[in-house]
């Protein structure tokens, strides 16, 4: 609360020319008007998509392929492990 008086009163005692320049100016001509994309300038700066989708599918795949070789590996230890509790239990 103790910030927001200073606030207030700031803004309360600026005058109207700096409250104007505040607000969004109102849209050029050209703005106003519908305008097809045909007409418009090329733009100079494309970042073309394909590759940046061809890269995250590549990734996913990749932290895929990780997650079930790890799963693999664990599961064959596991197996083990057992095998080798299994063997010890029938001993005794």
């Amino acid at each position: 609360m103790k910030r927001i008086v200073p606030l207030f009163v700031l803004f309360a005692l600026l005058p109207g020319p700096v409250l104007a320049a505040l607000q969004p100016a109102q849209p050029a001509a050209s703005q106003a008007d519908f305008v097809p994309v045909n007409a418009l300038p090329p733009q100079a700066e494309q970042l073309p998509a394909a590759p940046l989708v061809i890269a995250a599918y590549a990734f996913v795949w990749v932290a895929l392929l990780a997650y079930v070789w790890a799963l693999w590996r664990r599961m064959t230890k596991l197996e083990r492990e057992l095998a080798d509790l299994q063997r010890r239990v029938q001993k005794t």
